[in-house]
């Protein structure tokens, strides 16, 4: 991968992306696809058209090292496994990863507890956790065997004008003079605030909900057991997911008030507050780092893509983090449209044209409507003390743990296992 001098910081802000004004692109760098956003689903998007031999850009506002030092872990489903075993980077991120081969799903202090195993799948493990920083690292070691993938990296997209069947897409950095990129087509993988689907006038709808999330890394005393831990509570659920070394990943929904609280809290206080919820099933519990907060919306896309334009993962959609679905649908996303185009190079058709585009947007946007709503209804249902609402759902937790068929067909959903299943074919180098 060639990558553009790297700069400490780069002030430039977006300021607006105009479709349909002409400019004088002489200078424009030639690429098949420019990626716009250099995150785990810009990557994966990266890596696999960079395979697939086109000639690719992507552009990333943090400076690699960055970006790949979140403190993030995130649960990775079954597919998402399969995706990057296509890449061929599955064998340098398994040995880095937690599996787990249990989970708990529980509603407060409710003596039923629904146990999900491998046997509900028929294979040898439930899913993995592995930390933002791992999963970035083995693409951005992938991208770097790539010869035709060029990273620009800190660079801030200022500008994109649709000229014909190309795309202009203009970026400055930091103490460097403005770059202009040429592209049959642009990915939209910048956030859900992207500002590429704001300067195409794609609306969104949604909204936010009246809980935040809180994360942290917790050390316990006793092992996890590879068990990961889904607890429905009356603020929001709380998630325990097991990682390398013994640690556990904290995902704790609660009212924006409460995790704003809980941020201005000494370490002591704040364990005091964790262990309440956290239980003491694993002994002592040491906090490793500190707690953030980040927000919780549901989002989506009215539509995926434009002329020259595709969106993908956040910047077309959010959801709720219960289950643990958002960056497994990016994921999809990213697969699925490369799949897409993959198909369309071996047609020798258009790979950019809408027609091509539009198939990538109806295969993704029913199955995402599909996540967005359950883990929407999943939150209200299980997050309220209207008693028969309590009623259904401790019937739903009998169902779920007495009838077998129903328990694996909810797993294999949570699991991506159902639905159509993008292969990346690409040229699968084994790196």
């Amino acid at each position: 991968m060639h990558t553009a001098p790297i700069v400490t910081d780069s002030p430039a802000i977006y300021h607006e992306c105009d479709y349909g004004v002409t400019p004088n692109p002489t200078d424009a760098r030639e690429y098949d696809v420019v990626i716009v956003g250099g995150g785990v689903i810009g990557n994966v998007a990266a890596c696999a058209l960079g395979q697939a031999g086109l000639k690719v850009a992507i552009v990333e506002a943090e400076a690699q090292s960055l970006a790949s030092d979140r403190g993030q872990a995130y649960s990775i489903n079954l597919l998402s496994v399969q995706v990057f075993e296509d890449l061929g980077l599955w064998q340098r991120i398994r040995p880095q990863v937690e599996t787990y081969r249990s989970v708990q799903l529980s509603d407060g202090d409710y003596r039923k507890v629904v146990q999900f195993s491998p046997q509900d799948l028929g294979r040898e493990t439930i899913g993995y956790v592995a930390e933002h920083r791992i999963l970035l690292e083995a693409l951005q070691y992938g991208l770097n065997t790539l010869p035709n993938v060029d990273c620009i990296c800190p660079a801030t997209v200022i500008e994109t004008v649709k000229k014909g069947d190309q795309t202009i897409v203009r970026l400055v950095q930091a103490s460097a003079p403005a770059q202009t990129l040429s592209a049959k087509l642009v990915i939209a993988a910048d956030g859900s605030r992207s500002p590429l689907r704001q300067a195409a006038n794609i609306t969104t709808y949604g909204w936010q909900y009246w809980q935040s999330c809180i994360v942290a890394f917790i050390q316990p005393e006793h092992p996890h057991k590879q068990t990961a831990y889904e607890r429905f509570q009356p603020d929001g659920p709380f998630a325990i997911l097991p990682l390398p070394n013994g640690l556990c990943r904290i995902v704790w929904t609660a009212p924006r008030a409460v995790a704003d609280r809980m941020l201005t809290l000494n370490p002591d206080e704040f364990m005091a507050e964790l262990r309440s919820r956290y239980g003491d099933h694993m002994g002592k519990l040491t906090l490793v780092g500190q707690p953030s907060v980040f927000p919780v919306r549901l989002l989506h896309s009215t539509r995926y893509v434009k002329p020259g334009l595709a969106l993908i993962g956040d910047a077309a959609h959010c959801c709720h983090p219960v289950g643990g679905q958002g960056i497994n649908l990016g994921i999809r996303d990213a697969a699925a449209l490369v799949n897409v185009i993959e198909k369309a190079l071996a047609q020798d058709k258009d790979f950019a044209a809408l027609s091509v585009l539009k198939q990538y947007e109806r295969w993704r946007m029913g199955e995402n409507l599909m996540v967005l709503g359950l883990t929407d209804t999943l939150t209200r249902v299980f997050s309220n003390k209207i008693w028969p609402i309590v009623l259904i759902r401790r019937v739903s937790l009998w169902i779920l743990q007495d009838i077998s068929p129903i328990r694996s067909l909810v797993l294999r959903h949570m699991q991506g296992l159902t639905g159509k299943a993008p292969r990346i074919v690409g040229q699968n180098p084994k790196v």
